[in-house]
């Protein structure tokens, strides 16, 4: 019998409701929820492939520990583990003190999991060394909103969406960061063909591509703009002076520093034309204006101000609390917003209150029943990975993160984790950057399994209900640190009870008592009213029938005197200049399939069919000037470390700007990733660190012998195997491709390059691991004198011959039209003859399919083209092909094709 769970996606912060189908504790298919406020139904291809991750493959599965760093972790038991940490985080704490132990958490937790943490690092252990990964992409919003308007609160919502007229988006490529709300964008525009879309981003992306106007800023320019628009809106009379006189405080100083800021001076400073800054502060001024940001404005050491600077706006044209209007924070993580709400970062206590203030820190002890909380701020992310550094630090509990990945400076938090006294890592994978530092690796549950609720970007709060049981011996990460915290409560002899906790609703009631009276009260909330009628938005107090939709209705602020507060932001530069020595730009940002680092989205072939392997997009002046060739090898690098990968051409970039994607990482290169190349250089204010921008230099290099690798696989351990070869070449990446059968989870493909053939055993490793030795049906090719070595696996399983293995050793022209016969499954007796020819373009009969555009009907760039040019519009497209109809991730780039290619 087939059950159905409703739950949330684990992705991005969009929030989008699902239906889990399960069987037999299993989970088989995934649907959007057609009731869920967030997506109604909808589902990117990230999460409507969610179901073909819950596999245990790469699961962390058993409590595995080393007593030395010589030793190799075996496997224990929990008690042995917990005993264990409990004894050494005591010793730890009663030798060096509270703040010589930390805890790096996760916007991915659930609240509950995230309200434990913070009350054991707070409450019980007494150090405000608790900070998330959320620091690395949500702190600078928050502090944003804070110094503008009182709280850590974005005020619009979804539906503002249907009903603006200026959407102003920056600093964000929602096509691929936030595709559902992509889709009601797109929906917003063909209902109302006047909404006018302005999209500030230095790259061409599908979102740019899809604005009616796109200002293509130089990189971190972004305050110099909106004091210009700000400057505009003053000279043409478009300010709401009645709304400023009676709600704001600040505007007279704000307003003498943007009296500099002319069309002219800041069209000199972001690089665009003046006529497009001031049609854009004409469009935002006439309003309702939404604006909808992300990591282009948090990821910065001036974060802070980019996002004041933004709400400025806002507030100056009274675009704040209105139906379509408002500075609306799209959040990178599922319950970003959650881990905020219960105070789970090294500034904040529960329900919004400041660490700062001595009452507030008086009511949470209170609440908790408690002598004290800390007042010393806690180390935040960059300080506590150097704490840990230099030994001040010295046991760190990292749960449901990758630091060794995702930081930025990564050699630097290698050297951190390397020199730390005890590292726990806490995740659900065996396969993460981050494992191989660990001391104790505890297993714990994921999505699908894991219960309590989310907070997502529109302040929209969903009960999230557990489809199938944890495997094996993970347990929920919430239930880990309450039998820690129970242990260490016993062992440094409190007499108190501080985690009484059996499920996550006595975890949810007592977070829920400790917003009664904030702004973000949720005592009318409980479990079963989130259940019964469903997500639900905050605040929704004792006695709502619903939550709100939009805040500053009424014009007051979460400011003692009500007012909000004008910022006076100037324009600074980025962290890293380009010089003569590192002369390029590097911008990072998101795959519109991939996610973080990869350890879930990682394990489904389809999801790289898209974008295969890393690479790093670069402008045709720049690849002409150093004569780059598309598909060159190349060495990327600044004084912080170098990466080794493809050049690739594009139009996205502007001259003197390349781009690479930040969730490649050591599991699918040779090389640490980009953020290895990212400045640690953080915001004076929020903490967040410059992880969109460095200046890089490129040289081209020659690398002779080539090698590709292509075999499908049954599971994921022949990846894993490969995984642990690619530091012996120059350049090598590895990844999977095609789609999930009933008895493959897809191919591997083994891209490697090296200045001179390795050794011959290296080779002899690879065909053993892939099962390509001698003994097996083989179509053989070697030439020794020359240094080439090919072999073609041929199976008959399916009672026709199909290729399941491909190695091309020392030439590899024939790569894709290969790749292309094993995805198809088609080996006819000519395509055997030419199998292991030297022919970089396929036989006679068999056509190139290109690349993969849409990945949820497998529909291929060749295919639409043609259809195209038989005079085919997108609407024609999405009938015949049936291309965008599903997630409708690929539909910027099926317009983008029907332009280029229509004969019209």
């Amino acid at each position: 019998m087939i059950k159905e769970t409703k739950s949330t996606c684990c992705y991005c912060g969009v929030g989008c409701g699902v239906i889990i189908s399960s069987q037999n504790d299993k989970i088989i298919d995934i649907k959007g929820d057609p009731n869920h406020p967030a997506n109604f139904g909808r589902l990117c291809t990230k999460g409507s492939t969610l179901h073909l991750t819950a596999k245990l493959d790469n699961r962390l599965l058993y409590p595995e520990m080393r007593l030395t760093r010589e030793e190799t972790r075996k496997r224990v038991s929990w008690d042995e583990s917990l005993d264990y940490l409990t004894e050494q985080f005591a010793q730890t704490i009663e030798k060096h003190g509270p703040d010589s132990v930390a805890f790096y958490i996760s916007g991915q937790l659930l609240t509950e999991d995230y309200y434990v943490f913070n009350k054991l690092a707070k409450g019980l252990i007494g150090t405000n060394n608790v900070d998330t990964n959320s620091r690395l992409c949500m702190s600078s919003a928050v502090t944003g909103y804070k110094a503008t308007l009182g709280s850590d609160a974005p005020p619009a919502c979804y539906e503002d969406i249907d009903s603006t007229e200026c959407l102003f988006i920056t600093g964000s490529n929602t096509a691929f960061a936030h595709p559902i709300i992509f889709r009601r964008i797109e929906d917003a525009k063909k209902n109302n063909p006047n909404l006018k879309i302005v999209v500030v981003d230095p790259r061409r992306t599908d979102t740019a591509q899809a604005a009616d106007l796109h200002l293509a800023i130089l990189p971190g320019t972004d305050v110099a703009l909106y004091n210009g628009m700000l400057h505009v809106l003053l000279w043409e009379g478009l300010l709401d002076m009645a709304y400023i006189q009676a709600h704001t405080n600040g505007f007279d100083a704000l307003k003498d520093t943007v009296r500099e800021y002319t069309p002219k001076m800041v069209a000199d400073i972001c690089g665009i034309k003046e006529a497009d800054i001031i049609t854009a502060a004409k469009w935002f001024g006439k309003g309702p204006s939404l604006s909808m940001y992300c990591m282009g404005l948090n990821q910065s050491i001036h974060g802070t101000d980019k996002n004041a600077a933004l709400i400025n706006l806002h507030l100056a044209t009274g675009q704040i609390g209105k139906l379509g209007a408002g500075p609306f924070s799209l959040t990178g993580q599922p319950n970003a917003m959650g881990g905020r709400e219960v105070g789970g970062m090294a500034n904040l206590l529960s329900a919004h209150r400041d660490l700062a203030n001595p009452e507030h820190r008086a009511e949470v002890a209170t609440l908790w029943g408690v002598e004290s909380v800390p007042a010393t701020p806690g180390k935040t992310a960059i300080e506590m990975f150097d704490a840990v550094k230099d030994g001040s630090i010295k046991a760190i509990w990292i749960a449901c993160t990758n630091p060794a990945h995702s930081m930025p400076d990564v050699n630097n938090v290698i050297t951190a984790l390397q020199n730390a006294e005890l590292v726990v890592v806490q995740d659900a994978y065996n396969n993460i950057d981050t494992n191989q530092y660990a001391d104790v690796l505890l297993p714990a549950s994921t999505w699908g399994e894991k219960e309590g609720s989310v907070t997502n970007t529109e302040r929209r709060i969903t009960r999230v209900n557990p489809a199938v049981p944890t495997p094996a011996e993970a347990r929920h990460d919430w239930a880990i640190m309450v039998d820690f915290a129970q242990r260490l409560e016993k062992r440094l002899a409190k007499n108190s009870n501080l985690f009484p906790y059996t499920t996550t609703e006595e975890i949810f009631n007592e977070h829920r008592e400790t917003t009664r009276g904030r702004d973000l009260d949720i005592t009318g909330l409980s479990y079963s009213l989130l259940n019964e009628q469903g997500p639900q938005q905050w605040p929704f107090r004792t006695g709502d029938t619903t939550g709100a939709a939009r805040l500053y209705t009424d014009g007051v602020f979460q400011k003692p005197d009500g007012k909000a507060q004008f910022v006076n932001t100037i324009y600074k530069g980025t962290a890293d200049k380009t010089d003569a020595r590192h002369p390029l730009h590097l911008l990072t940002g998101r795959l519109r399939d991939q996610w973080h680092g990869m350890s879930r989205t990682g394990t489904v072939a389809q999801l790289f069919n898209h974008a295969e392997e890393p690479v790093i997009q670069m402008n045709a002046d720049d690849m002409m000037r150093r004569s780059i060739k598309n598909g060159d090898i190349v060495k990327v690098s600044n004084k912080r470390g170098s990466l080794v990968l493809v050049a690739q051409l594009s139009d996205e970039v502007q001259a003197s700007q390349t781009f690479i994607a930040m969730h490649w990482g050591s599991q699918f290169m040779h090389g640490l990733g980009v953020n290895a190349l990212m400045p640690p250089n953080f915001d004076k204010t929020s903490k967040q660190p410059e992880l969109k921008h460095t200046a890089i230099k490129i040289e081209k290099l020659e690398l002779p012998w080539r090698m590709t690798v292509m075999r499908t696989i049954e599971n994921l351990e022949m990846l894993e195997k490969v995984r642990g070869l690619l530091t012996n070449f120059d350049y090598a990446t590895c990844g999977l491709f095609g789609r999930k059968t009933e008895h493959h989870v897809g191919m591997l493909i083994l891209r490697a390059a090296h200045t001179q053939a390795p050794d011959k055993a290296l080779i002899e490793k690879i065909d053993l691991i892939l099962a390509m030795t001698d003994d097996m049906p083989l179509l053989n090719y070697q030439d020794a004198k020359r240094g080439i070595s090919k072999r073609i696996l041929v199976s008959s399983d399916s009672g026709k011959p199909e290729v399941t293995g491909v190695r091309l050793v020392g030439e590899t022209l024939a790569t894709d039209w290969l790749k292309e016969v094993m995805t198809s499954g088609e080996f006819t007796a000519e395509l055997r003859r030419w199998a292991l020819a030297p022919l970089s373009i396929p036989p006679a009969g068999q056509r190139s399919r290109g690349k993969i555009i849409c990945n949820c009907l497998d529909v291929a760039e060749n295919n639409i083209i043609e259809t195209i040019q038989l005079g085919a519009d997108l609407i024609t497209l999405q009938n015949k092909l049936k291309c965008g109809t599903e997630c409708g991730s690929c539909v910027p780039e099926l317009k983008r094709l029907v332009a280029a290619n229509s004969k019209h």
